[in-house]
């Protein structure tokens, strides 16, 4: 048996509970391998992304009602058609642009973004999505042979990101789903946070932490001015300067959007937050314990987006924009998109109207998830941030 989950979650059906023994198998034998404990990060890579195991590598449902959590796509298609919008500006400055999206989840947001910009005669010369899960490129292709049949030949797959391309990048809740380094101050120093086996279950552990992750750390509280206090619990994503590299090193001429729920790295380890900001999802209930149904639930940790916006300049991007969610969609053409909603049949208009509430409410998405674009070689700063720009906060 795994660790015993929240009692107010929901029970796995017995598929899903077979799988989540296997997948907490193969986890027990990683540890065991590394001589009793996993840092939390290697944890967190082997529960989401084991081959053929992980909660992004295996076959359940992730998106929408019948899975774990709902995506801005998901929501409505109002969100892919604003995104569009702002893909469209960007394309009419490069000849012969194209869309990258990492990570396409099921393919909602490529069909609604393809859909507008036909819409708007603005088509990319190609959109590739790069994904690593086989099933998730399976219903993605699905979703849009059903949907967008004539532009599916527009669309490919791809294993590694691209040398060369120009146009956008699109990553809607991609950096969140990026395996982060788990530590705690104690003693007067840092410890890493690390994932051992008590009988069958899983439990927490705290060892000296890595050298890569103490300065990580050290650098941290230098820019707030103290230490943090004693059992202070956090997370950080050393992932993220390298992944940003990567995107600069692909995109030649054009701009990347970045959809995530995060804050400023003051808002991230503020005094407040002594418990980090981890989150897990499982039946569109949310809760703090990765350590139970291993490879069946999403385990995700809010982004610091100060780290996003140090590991952008130092790759050679310029910050174009910086916002709320809600901000970037009213600013980016929401009400165009919105102008024939009192002719649609009441159920729809009603129906609507609460997809937009989800989008741009404080309560719900619109306050939490934020938009942030990063440009090389274009000049024309994207129309969505002229409602409002928060990238001197960072």
């Amino acid at each position: 048996m795994q660790n015993e989950q929240p009692p107010s979650l929901p029970q796995p059906d017995s598929r899903s509970a077979a799988h989540s023994e296997k997948v907490a198998a193969y986890i027990r034998t990683q540890i065991e391998a590394a001589g009793g404990s996993l840092g939390f990060g290697e944890y967190m890579q082997h529960a989401l992304y084991a081959p053929g195991l992980g909660y992004y590598a295996a076959g359940a449902a992730k998106f929408g009602e019948a899975g774990d959590f709902i995506t801005a796509p998901e929501v409505s298609s109002a969100f892919g058609a604003v995104v569009a919008r702002q893909c469209a500006e960007v394309l009419a400055q490069i000849p012969g642009g194209e869309i990258l999206e990492y990570g396409a989840g099921s393919g909602k947001l490529a069909v609604d973004v393809l859909e507008a910009l036909r819409r708007l005669g603005s088509l990319p010369t190609a959109y590739t999505i790069l994904e690593v899960s086989a099933d998730l490129r399976e219903r993605q292709e699905a979703l849009l042979q059903q949907r967008v049949p004539e532009l599916l030949p527009r669309v490919s797959w791809l294993d590694a990101p691209p040398t060369k391309m120009q146009g956008v990048i699109l990553a809607n809740e991609v950096l969140d789903a990026m395996p982060v380094e788990r530590f705690v101050r104690r003693d007067g120093g840092i410890l890493q946070q690390r994932v051992a086996v008590a009988g069958r279950e899983f439990a927490w552990t705290d060892a000296p932490a890595p050298a890569r992750l103490v300065a990580a750390v050290n650098a941290i509280e230098a820019e707030l001015g103290a230490p943090f206090p004693e059992a202070y619990v956090s997370e950080i994503c050393l992932a993220v300067p390298a992944w940003i590299r990567g995107l600069a090193e692909a995109l030649q001429t054009g701009t990347a959007f970045l959809f995530d729920y995060g804050v400023s790295r003051r808002e991230y380890y503020a005094a407040e937050r002594s418990r980090g900001w981890l989150r897990c999802h499982f039946r569109h209930h949310a809760h703090n314990d990765p350590l139970v149904l291993a490879g069946i639930q999403d385990i995700t940790a809010w982004v610091d987006f100060t780290a996003v916006a140090e590991a952008a300049v130092a790759a050679g991007f310029e910050i174009s924009g910086y916002c709320a969610q809600a901000q970037f969609l009213m600013a980016g053409g929401l009400a165009e998109e919105l102008k024939n909603l009192a002719t649609l049949p009441l159920q729809e208009q009603l129906a609507l109207s609460r997809q937009v509430k989800t989008l741009t409410l404080p309560g719900e998405m619109g306050e939490h998830f934020k938009c942030m674009a990063l440009q090389k070689g274009v000049t024309a700063r994207p129309s969505a941030f002229g409602l409002a720009d928060r990238t001197h906060t960072l």
